[in-house]
């Protein structure tokens, strides 16, 4: 989930000190956050540093969010005798501030939070390029992963790629004949049947059952969702000049959605391999 706002206030509070941003130059913090966000607060607004950060955080979504936590990590970095008792005999009143200690502890846990999700996705995309071993899927893979940031458009029609060629790959290994009318609806429809996905494939009787088959019934509905995305806002299709670019969350939201339908087919076709129902 995103930073709320006050969480984002949390770490203004955290960062900006009397209109400086911890102790950065005006050039050192428009270089710090132009490698962070591609964006010069400073020389965006034209303010002091720390109002300057307090314009970007209420204009920007999840590229404030990132300058906040890659602050964050400076800030632990260099200015641990505000939060780190053992450093206490390094307590500057220069640079230091007395009092920030349950500020940081906020903030850590936010910081920590938002670190956990974004490794999950990324560990998960490592996942599927050992899965896979293709060089092929792992450079797609790859690609998938850096446009989520880089280019919302580009991430939106590599995250229907990726689920179109899991499918295929699955249906190839097993001599499936793909006929070539099939879009990917239909790809995800032949391999969900392959390996006897559907709704109420679980018992209702088992404590899971009924969970899981509601899941399983909603799968259909998230490749339809992933498709349209792509149709509409992804690449691949020639845009009227009328055209705007969804955001990053919603491109993030296309390729999570992807990585998580193709790691579980990818999963459930090693595992009825592993039962003797493959070859």
């Amino acid at each position: 989930m995103p930073l709320t706002q006050s969480e984002k206030q949390a770490f203004l509070s955290l960062f900006n000190r009397n209109g400086y941003v911890l102790n950065f130059s005006t050039a050192a913090f428009d270089a710090f956050s132009h490698a962070s966000v591609g964006i010069k607060p400073c020389s965006k607004y034209g303010l002091s540093k720390g109002g300057s950060l307090e314009c970007f955080v209420a204009e920007y979504g999840p590229e404030a969010d990132r300058l906040l936590l890659d602050l964050f990590d400076y800030y632990q970095l260099h200015y641990r005798p505000e939060f780190d008792p053992d450093y206490e005999d390094e307590f500057s009143s220069r640079k230091h501030v007395r009092g920030k200690r349950s500020l940081y502890a906020s903030c850590k846990d936010c910081a920590e939070r938002e670190r956990a999700r974004s490794d999950y996705m990324c560990s998960s995309a490592e996942y599927l390029k050992g899965k896979f071993s293709s060089e092929y899927m792992a450079s797609q893979i790859d690609l998938l992963m850096r446009m989520r940031e880089e280019n919302p458009t580009e991430a939106i029609g590599k995250a229907k790629e990726l689920l179109e060629s899991c499918c295929k790959t699955i249906l190839e290994e097993q001599d499936v004949e793909i006929e070539r009318t099939w879009d990917v609806s239909r790809l995800t429809k032949e391999t969900l049947d392959l390996l006897n996905v559907k709704k109420d494939s679980i018992s209702n009787s088992l404590p899971e059952g009924k969970t899981v088959n509601k899941i399983l019934g909603s799968l259909n509905g998230l490749v339809s969702g992933i498709v349209e995305f792509r149709n509409q806002w992804g690449s691949g299709h020639g845009k009227s000049a009328s055209y705007e670019r969804l955001s990053k969350r919603h491109a993030k939201l296309a390729v999570g959605s992807s990585v998580t339908l193709v790691e579980y087919l990818w999963d459930t076709y090693e595992w009825r391999k592993s039962q003797g129902l493959f070859d």
